[in-house]
């Protein structure tokens, strides 16, 4: 296998674009692909402050890295989320990135911070562990960048997840969350800009990627994963792939050039009906936000634990 661009000796081939890459025409090739993400979406302006959601994880730290490599002035922030060696693993990763590059790391803690962790919110609340980590995450990235001058947040969703999440979409026709399955979210009253530069690259590129650059991140699943329906939904999309290289790519951006209009009023309509949450201030359908709910629920039930 020939790198595409020089014909030496490629150290990946990526079949959707039927093409091998050596070590620096791969790295070229992974920040032209984050280039034309922010490019053709509008994602940063020029003045705008980004702080980069990091978990520890290949993602982030490589969208880290890439916008940095682009010229960005970007800082990261980690939440931790209380579960056990993994989390305390993953801060350590971050913590890494940072200090050997120099770069700002804010660090939020469920725990200490805010008085309970996804375990024990899963527990309260009967949620599932995913869907406890989702609702803090979005919550507390949006306030933490709302609240410290940040205008936007950038996630390291990549190719793979963004497919996995439509699909889950499609299955079930949810019309709200197809509005919102765009690699931007709009600034909207009580809401940064939400961007995700990595949509036009796979997991197994932001693995390499990562080796590639000599960037040490937590390689393990989360241990409280299991069952979560997005991981079958990558499966089952691998298998397409598998057999049809490219289709991951055709399903997303398909969708977003063709169908996402369709979408989108309905989105709108759903943020234009939001109120103030009275508890935080944050934007929310009822009269307390959800993540207050589960903030209240998961501190009382550890509060009588310990009594």
């Amino acid at each position: 296998m020939k790198c595409r661009v020089c014909r030496g000796p490629a150290v990946i081939d990526i079949r959707r674009h039927n093409a091998g890459f050596c070590r620096d025409h791969f790295l070229v090739h992974c920040r032209e692909q984050v280039r034309r993400a922010l490019h053709d979406h509008h994602m940063i302006e020029e003045g705008d402050r980004v702080v980069v959601a990091v978990s520890g994880g290949k993602d982030s730290l490589a969208l880290w890295d890439l916008l940095a490599e682009l010229g960005h002035d970007v800082d990261g922030l980690y939440l931790g989320l209380g579960i056990d060696e993994y989390s305390d693993e993953s801060l350590g990763y971050a913590r890494a990135y940072a200090a050997a590059h120099g770069r700002k790391l804010h660090e939020v803690d469920l725990g200490s911070d805010l008085g309970f962790t996804v375990p024990a919110a899963a527990s309260a609340t009967h949620r599932s562990p995913c869907g406890a980590c989702g609702l803090s995450k979005r919550h507390v990235f949006n306030a933490f960048a709302r609240d410290h001058g940040y205008d936007i947040v950038a996630t390291g969703h990549n190719l793979d997840d963004e497919a996995a999440v439509l699909l889950g979409n499609v299955l079930r026709w949810e019309t709200g969350y197809l509005g919102r399955q765009h690699p931007v979210l709009p600034a909207a009253p009580g809401f940064v800009r939400k961007v995700k530069p990595l949509v036009r690259l796979g997991e197994r590129e932001m693995a390499a990627y990562c080796v590639l650059q000599s960037i040490d991140y937590q390689v393990e699943e989360c241990p409280m994963a299991e069952g979560n329906r997005h991981l079958g939904y990558k499966e089952v999309l691998n298998a397409l792939e598998d057999r049809s290289p490219g289709s991951k790519s055709a399903f997303l951006f398909g969708f977003l050039e063709r169908a996402h209009s369709r979408f989108e009023s309905v989105a709108s309509e759903e943020r234009e009906a939001l109120g103030a949450c009275r508890e935080c201030g944050s934007p929310t359908t009822g009269e307390v936000c959800a993540f207050c709910r589960l903030q209240e629920r998961a501190s009382s039930a550890s509060t009588r634990d310990e009594e």
